[in-house]
């Protein structure tokens, strides 16, 4: 950052967020193949930006590295000015929890639990005493529109509602990112719509990061910035 008082020029502040030449590779029985070559990307807080384009390009890859479910062949990744790529597994691990949340095409909810009791595991994982995690979950799930819906089994909800409870789930610490992976792959144009409204009224109140995946251009058109994937680089759509 440039000291302004050092040398006159006014400072400039770091991105909230700040992949620079970030690869990612394959080997495919001896072949190697290159998925991402060189990614650049700068965010700011509570910004929303939709990743597009046909699937097989590294969208999803993109993704898994800036939820750290993965470490890239090379390049930085800065979150607030300092390099996650550098945390050792635990505090990854750690950083993964407590900043990021993830909902995904399929809501991978446990379907032997209540919404509440799937929305209540991070905040189990994290630490929580089980009544603090079980006022938090209770109210991301009102929030969310499921107060009716608790203590349902999984099984017992709809396609919709069951995306509901996984939001509520990546929500439940108050995640300052939330990564999506197609949300509203599997659902009805009703629950579709019902699940983008939700993610812009949360991105807004609580201001977090929104990075989407999705081939749904109406999605994409609410997203502040829209890019896609070319020969392994990230590029304005």
């Amino acid at each position: 950052m440039v000291n302004s008082e050092n040398n006159g020029k006014k400072s400039v502040p770091e991105h909230f967020l700040s992949v620079q030449g970030l690869c990612k590779s394959y080997n495919n029985s001896g072949t190697r193949i290159d998925i991402l070559k060189r990614v650049n990307l700068d965010l700011n807080a509570g910004e929303t930006l939709a990743i597009i384009g046909a699937s097989g390009i590294g969208k999803s890859t993109l993704l898994h590295l800036l939820g750290v479910l993965d470490r890239p062949d090379s390049g930085t990744y800065l979150f607030r000015g300092e390099d996650i790529f550098l945390f050792d597994n635990t505090r990854l691990a750690q950083f993964r929890n407590e900043s990021l949340g993830f909902v995904f095409q399929f809501h991978y909810l446990l379907p032997e639990f209540s919404a509440l009791e799937n929305a209540m595991m991070p905040a189990l994982i994290k630490g929580l005493g089980k009544q603090k995690a079980r006022e938090a979950a209770e109210t991301i799930l009102v929030r969310v529109g499921l107060k009716d819906r608790l203590n349902f089994r999984v099984g017992k909800l709809s396609g919709g509602e069951q995306q509901r409870v996984a939001l509520a789930r990546a929500l439940v610490l108050n995640p300052v990112i939330l990564l999506a992976d197609e949300p509203s792959g599997n659902l009805d144009k009703g629950s579709s719509e019902h699940v983008h409204s939700l993610l812009l009224e949360l991105n807004k109140e609580f201001c977090m990061t929104l990075i989407v995946v999705t081939h749904n251009m109406g999605l994409a058109s609410y997203m502040s910035r829209s890019m896609t994937i070319v020969d392994g680089q990230l590029v304005n759509f």
